[in-house]
């Protein structure tokens, strides 16, 4: 027995293995990990490739824990300041609570290198299973995932385009859509999206099914917007655009956020023949806390977060607790219209 118990402790990869795999020295290998300013990029990327190569991984504060005896797991966040992702965690929170799990929230601050960093540190603490809601494009959403060689990882908000990994999506195809025929079906007729950048994957796919409404509504004009982000600032410079293009150009806005749509009212009230609902009505997108708050409440697509935590909480801890591993699978979940002031107008007091 402690013969096996050795062979596998050598069978562990060092330092000294990792140099000699990327023919650098063993500073180089030290300094890629604790200090990778001082290491060039091509350097760096060969020290990360023999890294995940040997599936080498730091013990640190968790050399002490036996494999599989943690009950620790982390979630890693692209943005905290969207409280769509705060919803994630704290349906993630609640339900690992009941199987007597830890939970420990970092945030990417919507950057690639912090993204990779949080999924160093998780796989390094050795936490028993991941939860990532990644970055949104469709270059960089599994970036670092490789890093989690021995660990469980499930995607939130995000669907692995070859099943490595269960996850869990909202159908952003059917948010767009709903949003869209939610102003048809209010009269509305030349409409305009705002959203952006396209290559983000949640706004491509919002406006495909903005598309798919206007192709069903004969005599229904659809235009666009690319914005540079989803924040009120990128609102308000859409919104300055709109005005610019005339009083009545649109009559309903579909924004692909609800902080655009909150930047771009913020703007249209001040101007004239721009009343909302009045003249153009306005949805937004993610039932972000400020769309109920704001001056004039916004009609928006709630996706389901605590829900999505929820869900890919359970899928983690089927992949925890199955031995011989599960079958990775992406959960399907539906986004409701919401609708308030901006589109309905005094109507929605009455409700």
């Amino acid at each position: 027995m402690v013969t096996d118990d050795r062979r596998a402790s050598k069978a562990q990869p060092s330092m000294t293995d990792v140099a000699r795999r990327a023919g650098v020295a063993l500073g180089t290998v030290s300094n890629t990990l604790n200090s990778p300013d001082k290491v060039s990029e091509p350097t760096r990327r060969r020290v990360l490739a023999a890294i995940a190569e040997l599936g080498f991984v730091r013990n640190d504060a968790a050399r002490s824990l036996a494999a599989g005896t943690s009950t620790t797991i982390g979630l890693v966040l692209a943005d905290l300041g969207n409280s769509f992702f705060v919803d994630i965690a704290r349906g993630a929170e609640a339900t690992l609570r009941k199987h007597g799990m830890n939970l420990l929230i970092a945030n990417s601050d919507i950057d690639l290198a912090k993204q990779t960093r949080n999924l160093e540190t998780f796989e390094q603490s050795r936490v028993a299973g991941v939860l990532m809601a990644p970055l949104d494009t469709a270059q960089v959403r599994e970036e670092g995932a490789h890093l989690l060689r021995k660990t469980p990882l499930v995607l939130v908000n995000y669907a692995s385009p070859d099943s490595s990994y269960s996850g869990v999506v909202v159908d952003e195809r059917r948010g767009g859509y709903l949003a869209a025929r939610h102003l048809i079906d209010l009269g509305r007729t030349r409409l305009l999206f705002v959203g952006g950048p396209f290559l983000l994957t949640a706004v491509a796919e919002r406006f495909e099914g903005v598309q798919a409404a206007i192709a069903q509504s004969p005599g229904v004009t659809l235009e666009t917007i690319e914005t540079r982000g989803l924040n009120i600032r990128h609102g308000r410079q859409a919104g300055r655009e709109i005005v610019e293009r005339g009083a009545d150009r649109y009559d309903g806005i579909i924004a692909a956020a609800d902080l655009l749509a909150i930047g771009a009212i913020q703007v249209l009230e001040d101007a004239d023949g721009f009343s909302v609902p009045a003249d153009i009505a306005v949805t937004g997108y993610d039932n972000n806390h400020f769309a109920s708050e704001s001056a004039i409440p916004i009609s928006t697509i709630s996706q389901p977060g605590e829900e999505m935590g929820r869900v890919a909480a359970e899928l983690l801890m089927d992949e925890i607790m199955t031995a011989d591993g599960v079958e990775k699978r992406t959960v399907v979940l539906e986004p409701h219209l919401i609708p308030r002031r901006s589109t309905l107008g005094e109507i929605w007091r009455r409700d």
